[in-house]
């Protein structure tokens, strides 16, 4: 016996060979799942418990994990599925309701969300998940039901800051931020949330310097570096957006499979919409901003009845929705000349506009000049647009609408200068363009600039409606010169008798410029062809008149 135990002491004793130390050594370094887990790898944590499961080693508490994981890389579905499977065992944890009710919720499954949500325990958790489903649902009184129920603690303070932000409340929500990152500075994420707050208020140079402060520490993080791209979009151009976007997808980071579709989306955004009809159609129901953007695509390619199918059935909660509605509406009822659809364009107007958030911002001043606009208010139209032309002195369509608004107003030298200043070609094909330039023109007594506009267009039904305009404006204006020819083409495209009586009045202002020496004697000769361009019988007694006038002045009309 004595021996048998010194054997055994013995054995304990003996020195490891070098082959044992390399066995020990390789099973020291086999990673375990916790080492995944500190160090956030959740994709190789999801590969050890994947390997875990295929070697028979499943249960509930790897099917926990595996769930664990997805949420975490984002893939919510495959965390929905594992989910699932615990839920509908019998006597599962309670606690596992929740964590489904939030997979739900993040595909976008409200309803699906708030019935299993319902099923948990009461937690703080339920409670936030409840709040959030109450403003998907858009309901207010519930929504208040869940706020009064959040405690001063910084899961439920994210949660409250969250809702500001998607309520547009964005400096109560920088507020929470700021107060958390006082007492916890290490909670470098919530610098991209603040970032994010700053762009939306189009602080893009405070959002930079933000977040800044996040990618010194996190380099390679997605969801910061989209952002500034997006700084660098609305700074700069789509070009140096792009490049932003290019350096993120050189990365080999596991977090680019989450954010794949929101680069595809981006780049049609900074390409001026490139590819929009490929990329943006299935993301309708992924990325919120893809709607509007690919109702902001049919607007640009002027197919508004197909921007109207889009948004149509959205009810707006945010102001870009207001807004891209009301833009719609306007746009439908010009084309289709509908009351209806611009009374309803201009109440989206007003209720940005008039708005406590948005009262006070570009876009919401950009709304109530909408609205007066549509209301044909121009006077109060230019006390809004003149409170923020210096952030749009190169954009053409800001500068189309403010030039309008000055032309109506009376202020037709500078409506001159405006419109003169836009570089579109497309809106300078514009009949409404061609039209309140050529007024302007008159007004400014520069009618021949008009005259020429006119003699640009091919002929059509906007030519024959330019030239009306500026036979009236011109003769209004006591510019008989040009009224006489724009009246004498008149004529004789539509020998209507009012054109005739114009052409008449037209003819004799001329001569009474001809003889009060305010235009040159010579014209008298182009005066009397236009004249004999006429059958009417009272052309003779004026051409009498004009060459017994010449006569006695001694002007040779031959």
């Amino acid at each position: 016996m004595a021996s048998s135990c010194l054997a055994t002491l013995l054995s304990r004793a003996k020195p490891v060979t070098a082959q044992e130390k390399e066995t020990k050594k390789k099973e020291q370094q086999v990673p375990q799942l916790d080492d995944f887990l500190n160090k956030r790898d959740y994709t190789g944590a999801m590969t050890l418990l994947e390997f875990d499961r295929g070697g028979g080693k499943g249960n509930d508490e790897v099917s926990l994990w595996i769930a664990y994981c997805a949420f975490h890389l984002g893939d919510y579905k495959k965390a929905m599925e594992e989910y699932q499977k615990l839920t509908s065992k019998v006597g599962c944890n309670p606690d596992y309701w929740c964590y489904l009710a939030c997979c739900y919720f993040l595909l976008g499954m409200y309803k699906e969300s708030d019935a299993a949500a319902d099923k948990g325990p009461k937690s703080k958790l339920q409670n936030r998940l409840q709040f959030h489903l109450s403003q998907k649902f858009n309901d207010e009184k519930r929504l208040m039901h869940y706020h009064q129920q959040l405690q001063d603690v910084i899961q439920d303070q994210l949660s409250l800051a969250s809702i500001h932000y998607l309520r547009s409340h964005y400096q109560e929500a920088i507020d929470i931020y700021k107060r958390i990152l006082l007492e916890n500075r290490d909670y470098l994420a919530l610098n991209v949330y603040v970032a994010l707050c700053y762009y939306k208020l189009d602080y893009y140079d405070v959002s930079q310097e933000v977040l800044a402060v996040y990618l010194q520490n996190n380099p390679d993080s997605v969801i910061a570096l989209n952002l500034k791209a997006c700084n660098h979009f609305k700074l700069y151009n789509g070009k140096a957006a792009e490049a932003e976007l290019k350096n993120l997808q050189e990365m080999s980071s596991p977090s680019l499979v989450f954010a794949k579709d929101l680069i595809k989306h981006n780049l049609v955004v900074f390409r001026g919409g490139e590819g929009a009809l490929q990329v943006l159609p299935p993301l309708i129901d992924v990325i919120p901003e893809a709607r509007l953007n690919l109702v902001i695509y049919y607007l640009k390619q002027d197919d508004i009845v197909e921007a109207y199918k889009l948004i149509k059935d959205l009810e707006p909660t945010i102001p870009q929705e207001y807004i891209l509605k009301g833009v719609v509406n306007a746009a439908l009822g010009q084309e289709q000349q509908s009351r209806e659809h611009l009374r309803i364009a201009q109440q989206y107007f007003q209720l940005v506009g008039g708005s406590a958030s948005e009262c006070d911002t570009i876009p919401g001043r950009q709304c109530m000049a909408a609205c007066f606009f549509l209301l044909k208010q121009f006077e109060d139209v230019l006390i809004y647009l003149n409170s923020i032309k210096s952030y749009f002195y190169n954009d053409d369509v800001f500068n189309f609408n403010y030039a309008q608004a000055k032309a109506v107003a009376g202020n037709y030298k500078e409506a001159e200068e405006i419109f003169l200043m836009i570089q579109s070609e497309k809106i300078k094909n514009d009949y409404t363009y061609l039209s309140w330039l050529a007024r302007c023109y008159i007004m400014n007594r520069k009618s021949r600039l008009a005259w020429e506009s006119y003699l640009k267009m091919e002929t059509s039904s906007e030519s024959f409606q330019l030239l009306t305009l500026i036979a009236n404006e011109c003769y209004k204006m006591g510019q008989f010169y040009y009224a006489c020819k724009a009246f004498d083409v008149l004529e004789r495209m539509d020998p209507n008798p009012e054109h005739w009586e114009g052409k008449r009045g037209a003819c004799i202002g001329l001569f009474q410029l001809i003889i009060a020496g305010h235009e040159p004697r010579e014209t008298l000769r182009e005066l009397l062809a236009i004249l004999r361009n006429t059958a009417n019988p009272q052309v003779e007694y004026i051409i009498r008149i004009i060459k017994k006038w010449a006569k006695e002045k001694r002007i040779n009309l031959n």
